[in-house]
């Protein structure tokens, strides 16, 4: 039997590297064809005969076997943040985010509302950009329930508060490879935003990583864009933003960039409603700890970046970083 999906080059390359990932790749052909079968759906020809990819995820364009409604299969890399998808997606209910249409027992496959994925933020001028995610993370920001669901969110206090130990050892192992002053913001806002002595009614389901890729447009003519590959977390909605200043660097003014910074900083805060002061201090911690995962994982440069905005977002100057158009983009 001719098999449903070739997996694309990229995505194998990313997770050969590792037993895990082979596995996953080696058990993910007879996985598209068990979910076909189990969704009575089919692969949708005019989508092209390439199946798509995130950074983590296969995800097939089909159609139902009996009609023309586009779907997606997708097929995520069995990781932690992944094991929130379902969950998240069944409380937003396709209000801000796509729609989940059914899974498979061990939500090892999705089955998705089809977005447009030649239509992102990515290409849409930054203002406009700023004001679509706003209005998401409004849309977005549920408060918890009774539901069963909630159970799978990890909460985002908690998660500061383990960091407070993690990221001082982590920085010590990694020769000290930025200045304390930064690991030190890092753990103040540990201290300020972990789980005591905070303001927990402020909590909210959270898309951790809600940046311009990861939002596209409805198909269905309304106009309206969604949230895809949520990495959903319970706390502030502030915890939000930070990915919104990691990405698109390039559109920083470079004689100011940060200014320029900041300015997008509070344009963000500004459409969604959210604390300037809070929304720094979550990125800044969230800064510091990719940047100790990118050195972990040997990405220098990916580091740099991450050390630039969290130092800028501090009020200063790390000494050591190349500009910032010359730093990688996210």
């Amino acid at each position: 039997m001719t098999p449903a999906v070739v997996v694309p080059e990229a995505l194998r390359q990313r997770y050969l590297r590792t037993r895990d990932g082979r596995a996953w790749l080696e058990g993910l052909p007879a996985l598209v064809q068990e979910s076909l079968q189990q969704f009575r759906m089919r692969p949708d020809p005019a989508a092209g005969a390439a199946a798509w990819h995130g950074y983590g995820a296969l995800v097939l364009p089909v159609l139902a076997a009996g009609g023309s409604t586009p779907a997606v299969l997708k097929f995520p890399y069995p990781h932690p943040e992944a094991v929130t998808e379902p969950a998240a997606l069944q409380l937003w209910d396709g209000s801000g985010a796509v729609r989940l249409l059914g899974r498979n027992a061990t939500g090892s496959a999705l089955l998705l509302e089809r977005l447009d994925p030649g239509s992102t933020l990515l290409d849409v001028p930054l203002r406009d950009a700023v004001e679509v995610w706003g209005g998401l993370v409004r849309r977005l920001a549920v408060k918890e329930t009774d539901d069963p669901l909630w159970a799978a969110i990890p909460s985002v206090a908690e998660r500061a508060e383990q960091f407070s130990d993690e990221l001082p050892a982590d920085w010590e192992a990694l020769g000290q490879p930025f200045e304390r002053w930064l690991l030190e913001a890092a753990l103040e806002v540990c201290q300020t935003r972990g789980a005591v002595g905070r303001r927990s009614s402020r909590d909210v389901l959270v898309h951790a990583d809600l940046h311009y890729g990861n939002i596209l447009r409805r198909l269905d003519g309304s106009g309206e864009y969604a949230a895809i590959d949520p990495q959903a977390v319970y706390g502030e909605a502030e915890y939000a933003v930070a990915p919104m200043l990691w990405n698109r660097l390039d559109d920083l003014a470079t004689t100011a960039p940060h200014q320029s910074l900041e300015a997008r900083l509070s344009a963000l805060c500004t459409a969604a409603g959210l604390d300037l002061q809070a929304a720094r201090e979550w990125s800044i911690l969230r800064e510091v700890e990719n940047a100790l995962d990118y050195l972990r994982d040997g990405l220098r440069g990916d580091a740099q970046r991450s050390v630039w905005v969290a130092a800028a977002l501090a009020g200063r100057s790390h000494p050591g970083l190349p500009p910032v158009r010359d730093l990688p983009a996210a």
